[in-house]
């Protein structure tokens, strides 16, 4: 597997603080459903 830079990655907007966030290595079978940058946001719920 290529190496990406960290710029070339997937990025979203967090659903609870608005923060843009990177794809991570643990999320890539179920990254079209992660809503939230961290667990304390997806804790405190959102939109």
């Amino acid at each position: 597997m290529k190496m990406r830079k960290k710029a070339d990655l997937p990025t979203k907007l967090c659903a609870r603080c608005g923060l843009p966030f990177s794809w991570r290595k643990k999320w890539a079978r179920d990254w079209d459903n992660v809503k939230f940058c961290s667990e304390r946001c997806r804790r405190a719920g959102g939109s």
